[in-house]
């Protein structure tokens, strides 16, 4: 398996993590980061999309999809930005941020994997 594609497999397991926790123990994860807990639907829809998302990952890393790894650097930096801009209007707590981090990160990660041309 490739850099790259270890790189997605990793960033695939951690969304199926994080999109299970949603889907079934939501406020555990509110409550960590200080966020209200919530009897919504909403957060468990986010964390059915996220975990098929990780899915995507772990399919693509299994798979040597070298254009999802690029396309996925292209993409992931826009987590960071949009999570910023939430927290800078007030519609989030900085600790999204985090979850930005990872995704720049990864992105990082995957994207150094590729240029070394260790990625297909």
């Amino acid at each position: 398996m490739s850099t790259a594609a270890k790189s997605a497999l990793v960033f695939g397991i951690y969304l199926v993590a994080l999109g299970v926790t949603l889907l079934t123990v939501p406020n555990v994860l509110l409550t960590l980061f200080a966020y209200p807990t919530t009897s919504e639907v909403w957060i468990r829809v986010a964390g059915m999309v996220i975990a098929i998302l990780g899915y995507y990952y772990i399919e693509a890393a299994r798979n040597e999809l070298t254009s999802f790894f690029k396309a996925s650097v292209r993409a992931r930096p826009a987590v960071i930005v949009v999570f910023i801009a939430f927290v800078a209007l007030g519609l989030a707590k900085p600790i999204v941020i985090l979850f930005g981090a990872i995704d720049l990160l990864g992105a990082i990660w995957t994207g150094l994997a590729l240029r070394s041309g260790q990625g297909a």
